[in-house]
């Protein structure tokens, strides 16, 4: 693409029709804008709209869209073509930074994340003056400049806060500490003085208090891994001042919005932050300030109001704190019984308060308040951090805190008791307190999963929870209904089995409630329940046990996604693929109802997917239907067929991406499931399935080489007979799989079925072109993975065609190739083979070879035959070697088997592993013993000198144990 004025207009128009709601305007522009980002030239003239266009829209569209152009491809990944040129990346980097300091904020934000992204990848090695081209602005004096370069530098060295330690992330670091920590303290420092210049301007404080949150969240960054020598020496500089800051108190920061957090809210918040970051990880050094902070802290607590604006604050005040009262060594800070009084009663019991923004969220914004209570990301909740605050009190003072506590819940549980329908939010923060005081250990599997003896939770269970369950009108008091649920999801691994049954029809029952977090609530404590485990690792809860609600669950979940704001609600989904996958064949008789629902709700999410952990349980709960029903009867599967292949074409019509690799998942399981032939409907789509494009996205290679298998296995003999003319197209895949480190393996896959399935005269003629493109593989780049999914082949072949076949096709290629393969390939590497139907096949292949190859008993290949049972021998009695290479250990996560960057593997469309051998070989030792005995028998004398000449001693005894085994004797 040139750089005229012509591409940029048609650039233009192309960005214009992305931001259409029309889905007929907008999809066709996002596919020719995908179409051209191979092409050279692209970025730039992204960025030239972006700089030179006159309406802001196109110029924020055009940001959005380089940004997320960076974000796909800037990253090189071995094998994937590499779709940005060099001239392009040269340009990009040179451009950026000052493309980024020059324009409106907006834009700057979506400039400062490319960077980083394009920093993560080059950054230092191939863009060393990124730094110093950042640092030399601060000297501008322009803090719309200062600013964008704070950002940028924030999103650039912020993954220092979960990298893990490396000698590669230390000298990082210490680069940016050299280059970066001096100016920013100067720049600190200069920044404070100004606010006082500037102390009565409100715009000019504005610009500078962002400026110091920005300074405070670098100086969190680049302090977290470990103490830097800088810091420390300046440690009075910083901590004196952020220590100002937090006492700071400016009428003109201060806002009006109760919602927002003003800018004063978010600076303190950081400091909060930064000071339980050294009060944990350097307390030695922090010792001498640690008093004043937590003075101040206490002080900004005590006089902080309600208001939503000020949560953030005030939880990380409180995780202060937290994270002080853990430490040993501040212990006696705490120690005093009117201390502990004084927390509980001033900072814990305020901040665990129902207030009235947290109804409307429960209300109104449920989804976010499901979000932030049940997976944990209210880590920014008061509530959240006063939790935090209980559990790390009662590490040291269980008793003590225990025995103030149960005083507040009795009093809340009785203020309650004298006005229910007014005093409701008194018991939600009893029940709060009592979750808070019995919480020490938890995981996401099982729950709490060690609690504070001081409680008895069943006796809390008995007499303040099961109330609000049983209450026969499921929409009075929601909060309670949802707190009560909550009760029983967060203490499942503690209350007795038979209160877990008494809650079970019970929670079904709250499924019909009005309120969206009650009915999420229960379906997503039915799921957790029906996942524990009993004795002997069966579900706890049986579905015979199940069965007096089977239909009442079923119905109630299906319902539950019909309530307006659940249509896609996740927690049902899941509840209903876990409901499907413990109650097995008590759902067949449902099926037939339940499938049409299942595939009409597929199409209506399939023309705009937004949710994707709904459309992935809506996948798992369509594969468990058709895995349970066919099981019991596998003709239904005709049924299945009907019902979703018309939604599954309009899918691979429409392309839509997210849900093409689950298409092609099910349909496997479907094909899977016929007996020995293949229905026409299959194979009129076979031609589609070989289509480069479709192998173009790595989230489809494994799926689709799956479901190509099934069509091997299934239909090799109708593929042959009407559809001879696409075997060049299915090697075609094969020979790109086998070009690419990261799928190799699945090019093996593929090879094997069509090695194993296809009737061997349609392939004549491809078979020595295939072992070719194999070695031109092997000679270019050998790696262990490689190697083993090799012998694998080469052995199944030989297993397939005979050893003598094998022998031929390797020596036409080359003369005395066969004798190089086994010799440098076969008998050194063949240990490192995993996996025991891979083993069993390069058993049985090289026992072919051993006993059905004339050339290895009367050729040069003779002093390989020795050296060969040796290593079977090995492959049987030592123990695998896993050692890789040291070159190879730094392949790439996306290069190893199993991780694709956008494949969702479902659980319940799992294949069973497949054995080409099957039962004509059971135990590989036996076939060994009766084969050496026909060869003995076939030339006498010969086996019998062969092994005691070469044969160590130790190899002997074990093949001797064969022989015995088997019955037979070498002659």
């Amino acid at each position: 693409m040139e750089l005229n004025d012509a591409n940029l207009q048609t650039l233009t128009e192309y960005l214009r029709k992305t931001l259409s709601p029309d889905p007929a305007v907008r999809r066709p522009a996002e596919k020719f804008l995908e179409s051209v980002e191979g092409t050279q030239n692209y970025p730039i003239l992204l960025l030239t709209v972006l700089e030179k266009s006159q309406e802001d829209v196109i110029r924020v569209c055009s940001a959005v869209t380089f940004k997320n152009y960076i974000k796909r491809n800037w990253r090189i990944v071995e094998d994937e073509p590499n779709k940005i040129s060099d001239p392009d990346r040269t340009a990009i980097k040179a451009n950026i930074v000052n493309l980024m300091l020059t324009s409106p904020e907006q834009i700057q934000k979506q400039l400062s994340d490319a960077i980083s992204i394009i920093g993560r990848e080059d950054f230092p090695q191939k863009w060393p003056d990124l730094l110093t081209e950042m640092v030399n602005r601060f000297q501008s004096g322009d803090f719309h400049i200062i600013n964008g370069i704070l950002r940028t530098a924030h999103s650039l060295f912020k993954r220092y806060r979960h990298e893990f330690k490396s000698n590669e992330l230390w000298s990082e670091i210490k680069l940016v500490l050299d280059t970066f920590a001096q100016p920013l303290t100067e720049l600190f420092k200069a920044t404070i003085d100004l606010c006082q210049t500037h102390a009565t301007d409100i715009n000019a404080l504005k610009v500078l208090f962002s400026s110091l949150t920005l300074i405070s969240k670098l100086f969190y960054s680049l302090n977290f891994q470990d103490l830097p020598e800088f810091f420390e020496d300046n440690m009075e500089t910083w901590m004196t001042n952020f220590h100002n800051l937090l006492t700071l108190d400016n009428k003109l920061l201060q806002t009006d919005d109760e919602e927002e957090a003003g800018l004063l809210e978010l600076l303190k918040s950081q400091i909060c932050d930064n000071a339980a970051l050294y009060a944990q990880k350097y307390d030695e050094e922090f010792q001498p300030y640690l008093p004043r902070f937590v003075t101040a802290i206490w002080n900004l607590l005590v006089t902080t109001g309600q208001e939503v604006k000020y949560d953030l604050l005030v939880s990380n005040a409180i995780q202060f704190l937290a994270s002080v009262c853990e430490r040993p060594h501040y212990k006696h800070l705490f120690e005093d019984q009117n201390v502990l009084t004084s927390i509980c009663e001033k900072v814990i019991v305020p901040n665990m308060e129902f207030r009235s923004a947290d109804e409307e969220a429960f209300e109104d914004n449920s989804e976010e308040y499901i979000i932030r209570d049940l997976e944990g990301s209210d880590i920014d909740t008061r509530r959240r951090a006063a939790c935090d605050l209980v559990r790390g009190l009662c590490k040291f003072f269980e008793g003590p805190v225990t025995g103030i506590f149960s005083g507040y819940v009795n009093s809340m549980l009785a203020e309650y008791a004298k006005n229910p329908g007014v005093n409701w939010k008194h018991k939600d923060a009893a029940i709060y307190l009592v979750t808070s005081l019995a919480s020490k250990a938890q995981t996401q599997k099982h729950g709490i999963t060690q609690a504070n003896e001081l409680v008895n939770l069943s006796e809390f269970f008995v007499n303040h929870i099961l109330i609000d369950l049983k209450s026969p009108n499921v929409n009075e008091f929601p909060v309670l209904k949802a707190d009560a649920i909550k009760y029983v999801m967060t203490f499942r691994s503690q209350l007795p089995k038979e209160q877990l049954l008494e809650a079970v029809p019970l929670l079904v029952s709250h499924l019909q409630a009005e309120s969206i977090v009650q009915h999420t609530y229960a379906a997503h404590a039915l799921e957790r329940l029906f996942t524990m485990r009993g004795a002997n690792n069966s579900t706890l809860i049986t579905p015979t046990e199940m069965a007096p609600f089977t239909e009442q669950l079923l119905n109630h979940l299906f319902k539950a996604l019909a309530i307006p704001g659940s249509s896609e609600n996740e927690y049902i989904m899941k509840a209903i693929m876990r409901s499907f996958s413990l109650l097995q064949d008590a759902i067949v008789p449902y099926i037939p109802t339940l499938i049409g629902q299942l595939t009409h709700k597929l199409l209506l999410v399939s023309k705009n997917p937004s949710k994707p952990h709904f459309n992935h349980y809506l996948f798992e709960s369509l594969c468990l239907s058709i895995r349970v029903t066919c099981k019991a009867n596998p003709d239904t599967v005709s049924s299945f067929e009907e019902a979703l292949f018309p939604v599954f074409t309009e899918i691979l019509q429409n392309d839509v991406q997210e849900f093409v690799p689950y298409v092609f998942q099910v349909m496997s399981l479907l094909l899977e499931i016929h007996s020995n032939s293949i229905p026409s409907s299959y194979m009129a789509l076979f031609p589609y399935l070989l289509q480069p494009i479709l192998w173009e996205r790595t989230g489809n290679i494994p799926p689709l080489v799956r479901l190509l298998q099934a069509y091997l296995e299934k239909g090799a003999a109708t593929i042959a007979s009407t559809a001879a003319d696409k075997i060049p197209g299915l090697l075609g895949v094969f020979q790109k799989l086998i070009a690419s480190k990261a799928n190799d393996h699945q090019g093996f896959y593929l090879l094997n079925s069509i090695v194993e399935h296809m009737p061997p005269d349609s392939i004549t003629q491809y078979r020595k072109q295939i072992f070719i493109l194999l070695f031109q593989r092997l000679q270019s780049s050998k790696t262990t993975k490689y190697v083993k999914s090799f012998l694998v082949f080469i052995n199944l072949y030989s297993v397939k065609y005979g050893a003598i076949a094998l022998q031929e096709i390797f020596d036409s290629i080359q003369p005395k190739m066969f004798g190089m393969v086994v010799e440098k390939i076969v008998i050194p590497e063949v240990q490192k083979v995993s996996g025991q139907v891979e083993k069993k096949i390069c058993a049985v292949g090289i026992t072919k070879i051993l006993t059905e190859c004339p050339a290895m008993m009367d050729t040069e290949y003779t002093k390989l035959w020795a050296p060969l049972l040796q290593a079977l021998i090995g492959l049987f009695e030592l123990p695998e070697d896993d050692s890789i290479p040291d070159d190879e250990h730094f392949i790439d996560i996306e290069d190893t088997p199993g991780y694709q960057t956008a494949f969702s593997q479902l659980a319940f469309a799992g294949k069973k592993e497949h054995d080409p051998i099957g039962d004509a070989v059971n135990n590989p030792k036996i076939l060994l013993a009766q084969s050496l005995h026909k060869l003995s028998t076939a030339c006498p004398g010969r086996v019998p000198s062969m092994l005691s000449t070469s044969l160590p001693a130790e190899a002997l005894q074990y093949l001797q144990g064969y022989l015995q085994a088997a019955t037979v004797q070498l002659v």
